[in-house]
């Protein structure tokens, strides 16, 4: 499997597009372009837990309820948390305001619900063309049979339409929660979704989704930290750009922010960004293509990958796209010297031979590593 080619959960493969970051000279008032940042954000919250979300390293709010309300934005503003929101009367009367990053266009209009007010992308665009908008779609961009788009189940074919309404697309599917056999506990399902909509953008615009981390509306299960960290880096290994945590829980009790409730998720949500925070400037540099190879002991456990290279290092990202254990065989073209891969965050390291080297994975595992290169390799 090269650099960009990615070896479906489901038994496709494609080449996938260069994803995209949000960064346009006309937008001056859009998200950062430092090669530090990186969007991650919570969905729809109460802005008097933005200092406590902003501990736990989320850096923007996506959604306000009723809002924006200028109480709203004076108190994200406080926390110095960034926001997306919908485009009311108070947004555009703050549209100096540098809390606002981007505008809502909205949310699953793909699922069957009604039109509502119908605000257009290019209204939107019109009345403020100094941010990008973000659009929102349903579980239906990975899982075809998702009833709740009603006459439109079965019909993928509607997507590139959607997404000519946004600059930033978006999607959620929460695969461990999940009521349908054929979804449930299959976290490739979030995998499946970022490809097709980077597919469908053909790279021209950035790819986001959004994580589950809570019981949702299943109060039988719940994600384990460990799934939250696949389901986060199997989104960016297949492109996504920026995050979204959903953190509501509707059973078996409503709790708005269920993760604030949760000091086990918490933490691990904590670390998985703070390790998205030290990667940034990685994540955010070009894609090596055609960088490495995979060799995979079990054909049928595929391994996802992507291959950066920064400053003396070469980043080679994995994760196990299947429930199984597999033992895989990299090799790293331009890695001539004998060396060695650090495993980041697993307090170990790889010999590499010639650009050679094996690991073992375990279901849904994921290895991050990084091997030291030398000028010349990486030059070549």
């Amino acid at each position: 499997m090269a650099g960009l080619t990615i070896a479906s959960d489901l038994g496709w493969a494609v080449d996938a597009p260069s994803p995209l970051s949000v960064h346009s000279p006309s937008w001056t008032n859009g998200l950062s372009a430092a090669p530090d940042y990186f969007p991650i954000a919570v969905w729809l919250q109460d802005p008097r837990n933005a200092a406590r979300y902003k501990a736990a390293g989320i850096n923007l709010y996506v959604g306000l309820w009723r809002g924006p309300t200028t109480n709203q934005l004076v108190e994200l503003q406080k926390a110095g948390m960034q926001v997306i929101c919908g485009q009311n009367r108070a947004g555009l009367e703050n549209k100096d305001n540098p809390t606002i990053v981007a505008w809502m266009h909205g949310d699953e209009p793909d699922n069957a619900q009604s039109l509502g007010n119908g605000k257009g992308y290019e209204r939107i665009r019109q009345a403020d063309p100094a941010r990008p908008v973000l659009l929102n779609l349903g579980q239906g961009v990975a899982y075809d049979n998702y009833i709740g788009r009603g006459v439109r189940r079965n019909h993928p074919e509607d997507y590139p339409n959607y997404i000519q309404g946004a600059d930033i697309v978006s999607f959620d599917i929460y695969p461990v929660v999940h009521d349908k056999p054929e979804v449930a506990g299959k976290l490739e399902f979030v995998a499946r979704g970022v490809e097709r909509l980077g597919r469908w953008t053909g790279g021209q615009k950035a790819v986001w989704n959004c994580i589950e981390c809570t019981h949702i509306g299943n109060p039988e299960i719940k994600p384990t930290p460990e799934q939250v960290r696949t389901e986060v880096w199997m989104s960016l290994i297949h492109g996504s750009r920026g995050l979204i945590y959903f953190v509501h829980q509707f059973k078996p009790a409503f709790k708005e922010a269920a993760l604030l409730d949760d000091p086990e998720m918490l933490a691990a949500v904590t670390e998985i960004n703070r390790e998205i925070r030290e990667l940034a400037p990685v994540l955010n540099s070009p894609t090596s293509v055609d960088a490495a190879t995979v060799e995979s002991s079990v054909d049928e456990i595929p391994i996802a990958f992507v291959v950066k290279r920064r400053a003396d290092s070469t980043y080679l990202l994995t994760v196990n796209m299947r429930g199984q254990p597999t033992r895989d065989t990299f090799t790293l073209r331009g890695v001539s010297e004998d060396t060695a891969a650090e495993v980041l965050g697993e307090s170990r390291h790889i010999s590499v031979r010639r650009g050679e080297f094996a690991d073992e994975f375990k279901p849904y595992a994921v290895h991050l590593y990084r091997v030291k290169t030398a000028v010349a390799d990486i030059q070549r």
